[in-house]
């Protein structure tokens, strides 16, 4: 995949696609997720929506530098499942995506390559059918400030397109913020202008 330092690509909403074989059915479900622990919620509430599947097979990247990624075939013969899956998430240059497909067992064995294909191509038309979003790459940063500064920092999170992620507004306060990889030197000069302004950078 291409490592952009600007931004990555993920998909905008959750989807779900079917597809048959020979009695077989496979349902790929794919969803955004923010963390390792955002898609163990995701794939428990699937299990727990297709509690008769026989196989709960998946494959998920994380991360801007696209080294976090984990793959599953849940039984199925090893790499007729998570693998196929996994490429559909890469071959779009998507992270932050998991991918799970459900299969329901139909009476007749597909062999290696229809597994391949059939977890390949349900994965495929659930990626077909949800938007391919840009978003920006950030880098999180806790600001601490005086309540007499707040309108000073605001401006300068809009101005630069920042996220606020968090914030708790008292007589002193304190923000969560995700700054633009881009303009980052930028908006932490703007900052620590700012009079008795507080930053620390997140690990990310």
């Amino acid at each position: 995949m291409t490592i952009s330092t600007e931004h990555f690509y993920t998909i905008g909403a959750t989807a779900t696609a079917e597809f048959k074989d020979r009695g077989s059915k496979f349902i790929a479900c794919a969803s955004p997720i923010a963390d390792v622990n955002g898609f163990k919620h995701y794939l428990l509430q699937l299990k727990k929506e297709h509690p008769k599947a026989i196989h709960h097979c998946f494959a998920y990247r994380l991360g801007t530098d696209g080294n976090s990624f984990r793959q599953s075939d849940d039984g199925e013969p090893s790499g007729t499942a998570g693998k196929p899956i996994l490429g559909q998430i890469d071959s779009k240059g998507l992270t932050n995506v998991a991918v799970v497909v459900v299969r329901y067992w139909g009476g007749t064995l597909l062999g290696v390559p229809g597994l391949i294909n059939a977890y390949k191509t349900a994965s495929a038309l659930a990626l077909q059918v949800t938007p391919v979003v840009q978003k920006q790459i950030e880098l999180v940063y806790d600001i601490q400030f005086d309540y007499t500064q707040m309108n000073d920092i605001m401006m300068v999170m809009r101005q630069f397109n920042c996220t606020v992620i968090r914030q708790e507004m008292q007589l002193f306060c304190s923000l969560t913020a995700g700054i633009p990889r881009n303009r980052l030197e930028e908006v932490v000069y703007r900052l620590k202008e700012i009079r008795g302004t507080d930053l620390v950078q997140r690990p990310s």
